[in-house]
């Protein structure tokens, strides 16, 4: 079992950039594999990226590959996601989650069994 709190979203200019954390509170976070998602208004939510529970393994959407980075800190029971580059159409809630896994990989779809309750990232044109 685990909590998550999702942290570092805000209001940036189109082309900044923002790190967002993901903190699970938990015993076992280095077995829960983690993957970030994000749903803009009106739209569905999407897949953004997943990492793996050791960090070995990362999958990213294919229009944020480059941009975006996951990593994790399992010392630190956190997960990151660094934007770079940052338009106007990545404005959304993003959301971390997670579930226990027993071997090393990323899960790219939204099944997990533990969600954070969001956070907010806004672009300005």
């Amino acid at each position: 079992q685990v909590q998550l709190v999702e942290s570092g979203g805000g209001l940036v200019q189109a082309g900044g950039s923002l790190r967002l954390s993901c903190a699970a509170s938990g015993r076992t976070f280095s077995s829960y594999a983690v993957g970030w998602f994000r749903q803009a208004p009106g739209k569905e939510r999407e897949f953004v990226a997943a990492i793996s529970r050791s960090g070995g393994n990362t999958y990213y959407a294919d229009s944020l590959k480059g941009p975006f980075t996951i990593s994790r800190d399992n010392a630190k029971n956190t997960v990151y996601l660094q934007m770079n580059s940052l338009k106007p159409e990545d404005t959304a809630v993003y959301y971390c989650a997670a579930e226990e896994v027993y071997s090393d990989y990323a899960k790219t779809f939204d099944e997990y069994d533990y969600w954070g309750q969001g956070t907010q990232v806004t672009v300005s044109s």
